[in-house]
């Protein structure tokens, strides 16, 4: 739990906790008792479950294609040989004869309407780079609040939100450009607590230790970190990183876990 700091302006005010979680992966279970004490839960998205790198049995492509072409995707993506990995997975689709998009629409629908069904209320949610935000308005109920390049108050606190990851060779739905994300961030301005799926570009934060690679951090989240200070920036997105918490300047930046894998939210208390 995160240490409360004096003379905040909610000093002699009741308390306030939220639990935060980040990289769901399809931990339904886990997530419906995410919330359990909490006056409110955050979720940074990652809600949908493809592939799972530590049990390739789980996910909507082993379930479509089988454990030992899981293995082989996975092996091929490790190994930073991505064009195979694309040439590999459009041959499995061909094999097959299904429409991939629709085919992968209706997965994760599936998914989705057990996730979004799990989530407490209130529970304030922002997209992971693995989701995908069309489909997300048709299953957020009355106490979701779904919140992209946007400001909510919590407890006296305002939040803002920042959905989504940047482009990369894996290609994952919902990646977006440099520029659209910057636009973003500038948009939620200056709040006590900047959420986003994806770390501020700090190689610390953004290594993976179990995957061996860089993941994509943001450049834009790191200056409005040292702009606008921040008390907390929260995210997700690395699941094994190399630092899973540090300072910048006055900030405390948290990797709030990898909550597939975990089951337990991180807990910010005021």
């Amino acid at each position: 739990m995160a240490p409360t700091r004096s003379g905040d302006r909610n000093a002699g005010k009741r308390r306030t906790r939220v639990h935060v979680v980040s990289d769901v992966h399809g931990n339904a279970r886990d997530l419906a008792r995410a919330g359990e004490g909490a006056d409110a839960l955050i979720c940074l998205g990652d809600l949908v479950l493809f592939l799972d790198y530590a049990d390739h049995s789980r996910g909507i492509f082993p379930d479509l294609f089988g454990r030992e072409n899981a293995d082989r995707i996975v092996e091929l993506r490790t190994a930073r040989r991505f064009e195979e990995a694309r040439e590999f997975g459009a041959r499995l689709w061909a094999g097959i004869g299904m429409d991939r998009a629709a085919a992968i629409e209706k997965a994760v629908r599936k998914q989705y309407a057990e996730l979004f069904a799990a989530f407490p209320s209130p529970t304030y949610a922002t997209y992971g780079n693995v989701d995908m935000p069309p489909l997300w308005k048709e299953y957020a109920h009355p106490g979701t609040t779904v919140l992209d390049g946007q400001r909510v108050e919590i407890g006296g606190w305002t939040f803002g939100f920042v959905g989504g990851g940047l482009r990369t060779p894996m290609r994952t739905p919902y990646e977006i450009s440099d520029d659209e994300y910057a636009a973003k961030v500038e948009a939620v301005g200056e709040v006590d607590v900047l959420c986003s799926h994806i770390p501020p570009e700090v190689p610390e934060l953004v290594y993976d230790t179990v995957a061996r690679r860089f993941e994509r951090g943001s450049r834009a989240l790191l200056a409005a970190i040292r702009r606008t200070k921040p008390r907390y920036a929260l995210f997700g997105h690395v699941h094994q990183p190399l630092t899973r918490r540090m300072r910048i300047g006055a900030t405390e930046c948290v990797n709030v876990g990898h909550f597939a894998g975990t089951g337990r939210p991180w807990a910010l208390e005021w």
